[in-house]
This record gives C-alpha cells, structure tokens and sequence, in this order.
C-alpha cells in the first residue's frame, strides 16, 4: 500500500493555525512487504522517523518507507505530510483501500495527525486538500473561485517551528487580535468569491509574520520581492523560511525569477486532492 499526501503551507498570512493550503508536491509513504526492494529515492523510515510514529500510534504492522520531495524544516508541511501518510497506512491495513473504508478513517486521520501536530492547520490541508479553516477540532474546506499558481521561494536554510513558536508574544493587543480576524475573514471571502484585486489587503498579519521576518531577514527579503513583482498576495509559508506567493498561470516563471538568489523556487498548483491511498 502507498499514501500520497501533500505538502501544505499554513497561516496564509492572517490565518495563524487557521487557515491551510495543500500544494502539488506530494510524500509518498509505502508499507514494505517482505523480500521487496525500496523504490528508487526512497529510504526505509526507522522506528523514529514521524511516518513510523504515527503508524504504529494506531497500532500498524510492518516497516515502512519514505519518499518525498518536500523540504524538511523549510514551512511546507514535512512533518504533517508523513505523519497523515504513516496514519492513512495503519487505518487502510485495519480496514482496507477501498472507497467507503477510506472516508470512514479520515476523520480518524486528521485527528490523530493534529495530535501528533500540535495544531490542525498542516495537517487537515494535508487530508482534505485544497484551502482549509479549521477550528482545531473541526475544519472545512473553503470553496475557491479560481485556481491560482503558488509560486514558493525555499531558502537553503531551516526553521523549527516550536522554537519559531517561542518567540511570539502570547499577548496581543486587542486590535491586532481584530485586525488579523478580519483580514482572515475577509481573504477566505476573497477566496471563496474570487475576488483577486482584495487578496494583498486580506493577506496582511499583525500576530506572526513581522517576528519571524525579524529572524530571517532573507525570507522578508523574499516576501517583499514576491509583492513587488506582481504576485497577488504573499505569505511567510507556516513558520518559515519559506515564502508562498500567488499569481496567475501566465505570470508564474516571471514572478519565480524575480525571487531571490539565495533561495530556489518552486512552481505548484493547489492539490484537490488531500490524502490518497492505493494498493
């Protein structure tokens, strides 16, 4: 058996463990049977690795294998990815890969992903797909009234997201907390209208973002760059270093070069698909 899951990127700007984006680069995580060969570019995951954690939380037999062309420690939802892989393998080798066994353990998935995450934003855009709100325990997916390209600018260098998380005032004024719940409002109706020319004010945050540009100057170098060469809105991708930005298919290797040097980008598209599984 074999889980696809996408990479994600999470916060959108205002969205801070709300809102999530699922991207068209996906892990694969496969149960490997006896006497087989691991694919090629894939590793066998150890009994530390995330996938290998999260498969045997839901009591899964067998060694696994990894593949995946998501950066680790980069904001484009690694950890999640993995983890809903190892989760979809335990439930499908409980239950089966057919249909109806599928849509009975997602919500079984996302909810021991989000455990496992600490937080619901990567990980229900990793089993849902598309554009997600989440309420930690409950999310939905957003309707979206067009389908942009998600140009990524990836820096060579990481970030962890609990010490990303550290540096983050756990007291905000009263209006920063209506600022960003506005502008989250107002980008998922942007979104779900497909009004583009409300995106770059939706996207604005007071809660995040300014803090960990602060860290890594390169990445606000990237946003600004992003913004300047005409994409409609741009966001610091989860905690970071990765910066996401959307633009129209026609515009997407112009805005991809205008990026910064020092960092290498990556042209998607909004995967639709979330989380799949096959024999």
């Amino acid at each position: 058996m074999i889980a696809r899951v996408p990479a994600t990127s999470a916060n959108l700007g205002p969205g801070f463990d709300v809102l999530g984006m699922a991207l068209s680069l996906s892990a694969e995580v496969g149960l490997l049977v006896d006497g087989e060969a691991v694919p090629d570019g894939a590793h066998v995951a150890d009994e530390h690795h995330l996938a290998a954690v999260a498969f045997r939380s839901r009591r899964g037999d067998g060694q696994l294998w990894v593949r995946s062309p998501i950066p680790m420690g980069r904001g484009l939802g690694y950890s999640a990815a993995v983890r809903v892989g190892g989760l979809m393998l335990a439930c499908a080798q409980r239950d089966g890969v057919d249909s109806a066994a599928v849509a009975g353990f997602s919500d079984e998935v996302l909810r021991c992903a989000t455990n496992l995450e600490g937080h619901a934003d990567n990980a229900a855009a990793a089993v849902l797909g598309g554009v997600v709100a989440t309420t930690g325990d409950r999310s939905i997916r957003v309707p979206m009234g067009f389908d942009p390209v998600v140009v990524v600018w990836v820096p060579s260098f990481s970030t962890r997201t609990d010490h990303s998380r550290s540096q983050l005032d756990a007291h905000v004024t009263l209006a920063d907390a209506v600022f960003n719940i506005g502008h989250a409002a107002f980008l998922v109706a942007a979104f779900a209208s497909g009004d583009v020319p409300a995106l770059r004010h939706a996207a604005q945050d007071r809660l995040h973002q300014q803090v960990r540009f602060a860290a890594a100057p390169q990445s606000h170098a990237a946003y600004e760059a992003a913004l300047a060469g005409g994409a409609w809105c741009a966001w610091l991708s989860g905690s970071g270093p990765t910066v996401a930005a959307l633009c129209p298919l026609d515009m997407a290797e112009d805005l991809a070069a205008s990026m910064p040097s020092d960092g290498h980008t990556k042209v998607l598209r909004i995967d639709h698909d979330g989380a799949t599984i096959e024999a």
